[in-house]
């Protein structure tokens, strides 16, 4: 006898196994829809709401992105449809054709597309020819004090892109201008990304029963791409008629864009927005290294330092040192004082003011550096023959000064400030100057101190070159005036009264600047300069909050109207970041000032700067070949 299975029991079993499949469903959901979320797939879905695309980018990335509306693609009027499809072209040009995006412009799809000119065309979102923005070369005229307000043009479009790197990063967009490589396989890379942006078309396009014809055409194309690249890893192995298959692809590319496919723009503008900021990324990255490259000392130098130190504790040189004490304090000789704590710089310093004169003998050479390389120094200027110069290395953290009682000295070395200012005649952006201006440091303002049996010394700095005799600074008649300086008069004290604050001075006073400085101490004592600078520092860090910044315009005010401008042709300033310095104004210069953060005993100095640097080395020391300062 057959048993029979009760109906409700069979109902209990499927409703039960309905069940677990809605709740195996539920959690299935549960996570794509976190999913969906992390990989951004819900901003390709279609909002009947008219949902506008947002997104974490910059203001203009935003502006560009936001003018395009998700929903009612299809109700636009010509007009909007034109925008969108002239900020499209605008936006992928580097892989357009010119003649393709003008083509286009005239060609008939559904209507006419016009590509006249618009004035309430928004700006878009252009791509950058270069994946980090060059600046145009700066424009210094070679004559130091006076510079004429002439710009280069800059070869890139977007100037103002390249002004805003200059004034973030300062000479590095210089050095990377000047330092960048020609791109290899640029044919390759062209096909890459055409295949690239093909493809992101393709799908969309291939759903669209009106679009078969160009579904069909850009099919073609990107199998004939596919099938160059995979044969194909170098220009020289791409097929001869490979222009003809990029043009065609260019073509097909160029009716795509205009599409009505928001899925692909969308997702190209998420990976240009990732370019954007990889690229800003690596611009950082690369500005940091060369700041920390410029800053620090080279191997080389550092070895050099310390073989020296090392020498020197070997041996005895105490005669040599007590033989031209005598003149290290008289007033009638001409008396040179170098900040400094590199011994290449100072020697090629005075080495190249001893080459150029006339009478070496009357010649004194005062070195200020710190206890770290003052046995180098010593030693180094002990055993190299400078003519009858006579030399005294000082250590300044072991000077007894009546100023400083309590207060330990340090070696500090003229400041250097960047500045950047428009032109008077040009007040735009891409009309921005840079400049880096040198000023005295703190311990300069303690000279009358230091060397209290003189009346008038030359301040050379450690990064200058001299190139003829400099017997005639000491025949300047000054006047009432206690610094001779080059003055920067492109930069008025008016232009810095935020800098400044409310001191008195005279807008129209000219900034000055270090290198070359020739000082009256008698007039300077006089004056009471040192503590007027001290008490101008004490003020303005208490306003500011930061001593290094407060330090250029304590110098500028304290030495207003006691500036006595040099000759402007004298000083050739501006070797240590501007590129185009004429070569005449060079040869023909009294003194070379390599101011800026290319220095010429750096790897990143400016190369053809360096021989006229490198010349005054003693190239027969056998330290320098150990410690490979040439290689």
């Amino acid at each position: 006898m057959k048993s029979v299975v009760p109906s409700s029991s069979y109902g209990g079993k499927r409703r039960w196994r309905g069940l677990v499949i809605a709740v195996l469903g539920l959690v299935i959901l549960s996570m794509l829809v976190p999913l969906v979320f992390l990989l951004g797939l819900h901003n390709g879905f279609h909002s009947p709401s008219g949902y506008i695309y947002e997104q974490k980018t910059s203001p203009s990335t935003q502006n560009a992105i936001q003018r395009y509306d998700v929903g009612h693609s299809h109700n636009r009027s010509k007009g909007e449809q034109s925008n969108r499809v002239q900020d499209l072209i605008t936006k992928f040009e580097p892989t357009l054709p010119k003649d393709a995006v003008k083509n286009y412009a005239r060609e008939d799809k559904n209507g006419t597309i016009s590509s006249g000119s618009n004035d309430d065309k928004p700006g878009g979102l252009k791509v950058p020819p270069n994946a980090v923005q060059q600046p145009p070369p700066s424009s210094n005229n070679p004559r130091g004090g006076h510079i004429d307000q002439v710009i280069h043009n800059k070869k890139s479009s977007n100037d103002d892109g390249g002004k805003s790197c200059e004034l973030t990063f300062g000479s590095y967009c210089l050095w990377q201008q000047e330092h960048k490589e020609d791109m290899k396989d640029v044919m390759i890379k062209k096909l890459k990304d055409q295949l690239f942006v093909a493809r992101s078309y393709y799908p969309s396009i291939a759903k669209l029963p009106s679009q078969d014809k160009l579904s069909r055409q850009l099919k073609q194309n990107i199998q004939e791409l596919e099938h160059v690249l995979s044969e194909s890893t170098t220009d020289a192995d791409l097929p001869s008629l490979i222009e003809k298959k990029s043009q065609n692809m260019e073509v097909a590319i160029a009716r795509a864009v205009p599409v009505d496919c928001n899925n692909v723009d969308k997702k190209l503008r998420q990976i240009f927005d990732l370019t954007e900021d990889e690229a800003d990324f690596h611009m950082k990255q690369s500005a940091f290294l060369y700041k920390l490259n410029v800053q620090t000392m080279p191997k080389s130098l550092h070895c050099l330092s310390l073989k020296l130190t090392v020498e020197y504790f070997k041996s005895s040189h105490y005669d040599e040192e007590k033989a031209a004490a005598e003149k290290f304090k008289d007033s009638s000789l001409y008396h040179y004082v170098i900040f400094s704590n590199n011994v290449l710089a100072a020697t090629v310093v005075i080495n190249s003011t001893v080459m150029h004169a006339k009478e070496s003998q009357n010649q004194v050479f005062h070195v200020l550096t710190d206890g770290q390389n003052y046995y180098a120094m010593k030693l180094w200027f002990l055993r190299n023959n400078y003519k009858e110069a006579a030399i005294e290395v000082l250590n300044v953290e072991h000077l007894d000064l009546d100023s400083q009682k309590g207060d330990p000295l340090h070696l500090s070395l003229p400041e250097e400030f960047r500045v950047s200012f428009h032109e008077v005649d040009n007040p735009s952006m891409s009309q921005i100057r840079t400049e880096y201006i040198s000023i005295f440091s703190h311990l300069h303002y303690l000279l009358p101190d230091i060397f209290r049996n003189l009346n008038k010394v030359v301040v050379l700095d450690e990064d200058v070159v001299i190139q003829q005799d400099l017997s005639v600074l000491w025949n300047l008649k000054m006047g009432e005036k206690v610094n001779g300086a080059m003055q920067f008069c492109s930069v008025r004290l008016g232009r810095l009264r935020s800098y400044l604050g409310q001191k008195g001075f005279s807008p129209n006073s000219c900034a000055w600047m270090s290198g070359l400085n020739v000082i009256d101490l008698v007039r300077w004592r006089e004056l009471g300069l040192t503590q007027t600078y001290q008490r101008l520092i004490n003020e303005l860090s208490i306003q500011e909050g930061s001593m290094k910044g407060s330090a250029w315009s304590a110098s500028l005010v304290t030495f207003e109207n006691k500036i006595y401008p040099l000759n402007e042709s004298w000083v050739v300033s501006g070797l240590g970041h501007d590129y185009v310095i004429d070569t005449q104004a060079i040869n023909t210069a009294l003194v070379l000032h390599y101011n800026g953060k290319m220095k010429p005993w750096l790897d990143m100095g400016i190369p053809k700067y360096k021989s006229y640097w490198k010349k005054f080395l003693n190239k027969e020391d056998q330290l320098l070949s150990e410690c490979n300062v040439y290689s």
